[in-house]
């Protein structure tokens, strides 16, 4: 069992999960990733979604990469510019760069996804809480997203390993609880 420290210090419960996190083995982290992306097909959100957002595997994050080659989905990728997420449209053949903080993204001329367009966000996460609340990397482009008035009411999916599924998270007033958390053994619903 993992030590998770007390949950009101945000910066060593990210520090613990992320060193817990890049611990994994490859073999591991792979079966994990490979059971959260069987248990997302399996799910009714992500089964009626036709535009799905999601992210490219940073630091050994849960790597969704094989459900990227369903043509079935149209899948939208971030670019980070300043303080926001811009989202664009992303194919198999597509050209990726790397962006801010050494993460894969989309180039600038992909096309852009507007938010009208999304049924489903698949959101990375260093943590989430039986409530669905998340801890992220601390930059708030997330919780900024979520809290905009044509995101708000996305359908979220929370992306984390077990060992990151806590009983609870420390929260601000901005932060949204996702609708749900997924992780290697199955799906988790808020009540």
């Amino acid at each position: 069992m993992l030590d998770v420290p007390k949950a009101d210090n945000k910066a060593e419960l990210r520090r613990t999960l992320l060193k817990a996190r890049q611990s994994m083995s490859v073999r591991e982290w792979r079966e994990k990733s490979d059971r959260i992306c069987s248990h997302l097909q399996t799910s009714v959100l992500f089964a009626q979604a036709k535009t799905i957002l999601a992210y490219f595997s940073f630091r050994q994050e849960p790597d969704l990469s094989p459900l990227f080659a369903n043509t079935k989905y149209r899948w939208g990728f971030p670019r980070c510019v300043g303080k926001s997420l811009h989202w664009h449209i992303w194919e198999p053949n597509d050209n990726l760069q790397i962006g801010a903080y050494g993460i894969t993204e989309p180039h600038a001329n992909a096309p852009s996804i507007d938010p009208a367009e999304v049924d489903l966000v698949l959101v990375p996460s260093v943590a989430c809480d039986y409530q669905g609340y998340r801890l992220g990397y601390g930059g708030g482009y997330y919780d900024r997203l979520l809290n905009s008035p044509e995101w708000f009411a996305k359908p979220t999916i929370g992306i984390v390993f077990d060992f990151a599924y806590l009983p609870q998270l420390p929260i601000e007033p901005w932060d949204k609880p996702l609708k749900t958390v997924f992780s290697e053994t199955g799906l988790t619903q808020k009540d």
